[in-house]
């Protein structure tokens, strides 16, 4: 077994580190006050290619895998998790499908100015009725001559107001089982009848842009319907199982920031005549905080590793992003424990790092769901 990156994944995980330093950690106070979206930071990360990694260079990606794009996602998320989060998302929800299902001509019209940073993508799922119940979509797509005219309702969708398109699931009928069949369809978002809005005031993630979309009677070709259409439900489950990678990296990212922030305040602050770090109480927390980094970043590579050789991983997937995601919130809620009465205070910056890790027990299905998946793998049924 060899546990070291390739020269190409360190070369990526150091540029991506550097600019993150310099471009995103300076100004995440500043969004996560406002709100405000950060496209300056998504033009510099186009510009340099990091918005194609895991796609090739045909579509205008950098034919990285996927455990190069983990590695981004963490040193992004490291910064910002609120950017991490916009960039994951446009990555693994908004590209990726078009990229496993899409026909040549949909990878070229639509991946392509993705990959290439040109514009972002999203992907809508969730419903005010339909989150973790992904079966009981309420939006339906009728095939009307040549084509789909689609009404219904999406909520906490990322992204959706600065891409040029989003991949909307819906009921387009029913299967020869009489059962719901759910497809996945490609949305200009300039589309007629398709609103967006941003009417969210999040607790954290606060610089990732989350929107409320209303379709009333889009109307897309039927070369628009993206995959099988028999088989849009095992294609987003697909798609989910690969954004849960990103997402147990981009735990891992915010995890690790809570703990190099309690780490040097251990060192700096004194009590009792020397650094807190000399206290045996300290030390267990860091050292706990350590471990659990250590062992969720092995489950993300290893889960990534496993895409990459067409391997199943969707067991490894869950697992990950479960044990990554509540590692993260772990390790927030222990740097503020270390920083004490500081750690309250958006000074130290420890307490957006517990918001912010609070959604990935959340997000791509939740903790509970995660567990489910994981029963299901094991046989229990």
């Amino acid at each position: 077994m060899d546990f070291s990156l390739t020269n190409e994944q360190q070369m990526i995980r150091d540029m991506v580190r550097e600019v993150a330093a310099k471009e995103i950690a300076p100004k995440a106070v500043y969004y996560d006050q406002t709100g405000e979206f950060p496209q300056e930071t998504f033009q510099k990360l186009g510009e340099l290619g990091l918005l194609g990694i895991p796609f090739p260079e045909e579509y205008g990606g950098s034919g990285g895998d996927m455990i190069s794009y983990a590695l981004a996602v963490e040193e992004i998320g490291r910064a910002c998790g609120g950017t991490g989060l916009s960039y994951a998302a446009t990555i693994s929800l908004g590209a990726a499908p078009i990229y496993y299902f899409g026909t040549e001509e949909q990878k070229q019209k639509y991946l392509v100015p993705m990959a290439l940073g040109k514009t972002l993508g999203a992907f809508g799922l969730t419903e005010p009725n339909a989150g973790s119940d992904a079966g009981g979509t309420q939006t339906r797509a009728v095939l009307t001559g040549d084509e789909y005219v689609i009404n219904g309702e999406k909520c906490w969708i990322t992204n959706a107001e600065y891409a040029g398109t989003v991949i909307v699931t819906a009921d387009s009928g029913v299967d020869e089982r009489g059962k719901k069949r759910i497809s996945a369809f490609i949305v200009p978002t300039d589309s007629k009848g398709l609103k967006i809005s941003s009417p969210y005031d999040k607790m954290g993630v606060r610089a990732s842009n989350t929107c409320e979309i209303i379709l009333d009677n889009v109307h897309v070709p039927k070369e628009n319907m993206l995959g099988d259409p028999l088989k849009g439900f095992k294609q987003f489950l697909y798609t989910l199982d690969g954004g849960r990678i990103s997402i147990a990296a981009l735990a891992v990212g915010i995890a690790q920031s809570s703990f190099d922030r309690a780490l040097q305040y251990s060192k700096e602050r004194k009590q009792f005549g020397k650094s807190i770090s000399t206290f045996q109480a300290i030390q267990f927390k860091l050292a706990d905080m350590a471990m659990e980094i250590e062992l969720a970043r092995n489950m993300v590579y290893k889960a990534a590793w496993l895409k990459d050789h067409n391997k199943p991983f969707g067991k490894e997937a869950a697992m990950a992003k479960l044990f990554a995601s509540e590692t993260a919130s772990r390790a927030a809620n222990q740097a503020v424990q270390i920083h004490g009465g500081y750690g309250y205070m958006k000074e130290y910056e420890v307490e957006r790092h517990m918001r912010d890790a609070k959604l990935l027990e959340i997000g791509e299905g939740t903790s509970e769901i995660q567990r489910l998946v994981i029963a299901r793998h094991l046989g229990c049924r």
